[in-house]
């Protein structure tokens, strides 16, 4: 799937925010350096397995979003939702059903809420990240829609001045780096 020239170009330009550009069915299809400094080196992800709703139920990714029990489960639903979304819009996407059906092989929990059929699209939220150096960082996590491509922009976002702001500031200047 490609990302317009466009959309690529805001995420450049938003350099001070982490930025995330998914497909419908959750695959991360470009990201800006922070969003790597944030979530992981994405890249050193296997192609097959660049999707944040496979991540959340069947991977090992080094950060962990949705820190909060009661946020997790809301996250954890509406991800599965926006699969069954994606499955809706694109029932020919054999890609799509062979990650399904793996995620309800491998994920008695993703079977559960599967099993509930229940649609959902990306929303905004609060979003607490459990970084492996600086601990858990809630930001505002945006959602910009574009709707003739089937694809969603997560935008990461903290309050100026707060401990959120800082640890943004922070990310900023290590990048990828261990702390």
């Amino acid at each position: 799937m490609v990302v317009r020239p466009s959309v690529l170009r805001l995420l450049d330009r938003m350099a001070d925010l982490p930025v995330l550009v998914l497909s419908a069915k959750g695959d991360v299809l470009a990201w800006n350096p922070l969003a790597a400094a944030l979530q992981g080196d994405m890249s050193a992800w296997p192609r097959h397995r660049r999707n944040l709703i496979w991540q959340r139920f069947l991977g090992s990714s080094r950060c962990q979003v949705a820190a909060d029990p009661g946020e997790d489960e809301a996250a954890t639903r509406a991800a599965v939702g926006t699969l069954r979304a994606a499955q809706a819009r694109y029932p020919r996407d054999a890609d799509l059903a062979r990650m399904i059906s793996e995620l309800r092989r491998g994920s008695p929990r993703f079977e559960e809420l599967w099993q509930e059929g229940r649609s959902a699209a990306w929303r905004a939220a609060i979003k607490s990240i459990r970084h492996p150096q600086l601990g858990t960082i809630t930001l505002d996590c945006d959602t910009l829609l574009l709707p003739d491509t089937d694809q969603t922009v997560l935008v990461y976002s903290a309050e100026p001045g707060s401990p959120e702001a800082t640890a943004l500031d922070v990310l900023r200047a290590t990048g990828l780096q261990q702390l």
